[in-house]
């Protein structure tokens, strides 16, 4: 049963060997070696005159060719963003088998883009089971902002809300995201749709107990899980938090 949960969190979404990203916009693509050998996979994608860099963990669902369609929302922003494929996803090598491998993987991989971007030109998001990570990366380090998108108390909390009654407690991934954002100290926004069937909303109301003074929860009327690059009130509130 666990493994079944597990597997729900983290199918995976595998290219074939020859495949070939293309996108309207241009974009570069950076390959990383995990601690134990594996490729990681991701695309980076330039605006015009950058303002810095979002580093974007997306969710469970599909992989950087449905993923990366996001880009020229946050490009015409005048961010860079990269967006990391997880083990087993696309091109990346491997598969998801715990919370600490993901978490050292997407923390080898901020270590490179501090390479080329300086950590306060740095923006942290997630979006769903890419919230947690977020905050975990966010916690241990310290990025100029965490943006959260649909995020979930915990994994547990999540679970039970789905399917009352099921024990997760021996899963390898817990993604406690409601005790790392009380270790954060730069700035968190937190969005979440009213209408979201995936992960309820009620999720981030619990994780609104928790934010400092300055951080912000904002509740999209009407929206979904995902579509947060349509929706107006999340685009104007984008536009203010990427000009401070």
């Amino acid at each position: 049963m666990q493994k079944e949960l597990e597997q729900q969190f983290f199918p995976g979404s595998k290219f074939q060997k020859d495949y070939h990203f293309e996108f309207p916009e241009p974009f570069t693509e950076l390959n990383f070696r995990t601690k134990d050998g594996y490729k990681l996979n991701g695309l980076l994608f330039k605006s015009r005159q950058t303002n810095g860099l979002i580093f974007y963990l997306h969710g469970s669902n599909g992989a950087l060719d449905v993923w990366a369609k996001i880009a020229p929302f946050y490009t015409n922003l005048d961010y860079d963003i990269f967006i990391l494929d997880y083990r087993g996803y696309g091109k990346s090598e491997g598969k998801v088998s715990s919370e600490s491998e993901l978490t050292d993987d997407i923390q080898t991989v901020y270590d490179n883009l501090r390479k080329i971007y300086s950590e306060h030109r740095i923006i942290v998001m997630g979006q769903s089971i890419g919230t947690g990570p977020a905050a975990i990366l966010a916690a241990n380090n310290n990025p100029k902002a965490l943006v959260l998108q649909a995020p979930y108390y915990s994994l547990s909390d999540w679970i039970s809300n789905v399917a009352p009654g099921t024990d997760s407690s021996n899963m390898n991934y817990q993604f406690n995201t409601f005790e790392f954002l009380q270790k954060i100290k730069v700035p968190v926004t937190i969005f979440h749709g009213d209408a979201d069937n995936a992960v309820y909303v009620g999720s981030s109301e619990k994780l609104s107990r928790f934010l400092k003074k300055g951080d912000q929860l904002f509740i999209l009327k009407g929206e979904g899980h995902t579509n947060f690059t349509s929706n107006t009130e999340y685009l104007e509130k984008m536009k203010t938090i990427l000009k401070y």
